[in-house]
């Protein structure tokens, strides 16, 4: 064996970390720079996308309530299998509604398996000119209704397990604060 496969059978704990915020507040950036830090350090991981899960996972579901905590319990349950065997998976998904985020925390908890909760606190008048995906702007025209934090809820996480203001730091000092939770916590 060589030292990167010593180094790779060694790593072998896992764990979600599920990054919730308005759209375009600097979620999915934080975790695929923090996913690059964590694959440096030995460890496997995946992330998943929301974009990505509702092409594939939740075609079909449509962004009502229901459909919303349906996709977020779906996303949960595959971040908690690949964590429970040994994957950091890193969820920048928004998961609005506290119960959702709740539900899938409890599901990790009954396995024991590690679950953080990262607040990307980007606020609505940063997210709305960054605007990747222009959603904002075609919710200002009238073409989209139910924009989460526009026009449609956005319930902030009251105790996450870290709070991140991507607007006054860079992508990097935000995956490495996240980094050294996890360092903290055991898990990096």
């Amino acid at each position: 064996m060589t030292n990167d496969q010593i180094q790779e059978n060694h790593v072998t704990t896992g764990a979600t970390v599920w990054l919730t915020g308005l759209p375009s507040a600097g979620k999915t950036t934080i975790a695929y720079e923090l996913a690059g830090r964590l694959r440096a350090g030995g460890h496997r991981v995946e992330v998943l996308d929301g974009d990505e899960i509702r092409e594939f996972i939740s075609a079909g579901l449509g962004f009502s309530r229901e459909d919303r905590h349906t996709n977020v319990q779906r996303i949960g349950f595959v971040a908690e299998l690949l964590a429970r065997n040994g994957v950091m998976a890193l969820v920048p998904v928004i998961a609005p509604y506290t119960d959702s985020r709740d539900a899938v925390r409890k599901r990790h908890e009954e396995n024991g398996t590690p679950y953080l909760e990262i607040h990307v606190a980007t606020p609505v008048e940063v997210c709305s000119v960054r605007d990747v995906k222009g959603l904002y702007a075609k919710q200002a025209a009238g073409e989209l209704t139910g924009l989460t934090g526009v026009d449609d809820p956005y319930e902030e996480p009251e105790t996450p397990d870290l709070r991140i203001e991507s607007q006054h730091q860079t992508v990097q000092e935000s995956a490495a604060s996240v980094h050294a939770l996890l360092s903290e916590r055991g898990l990096a």
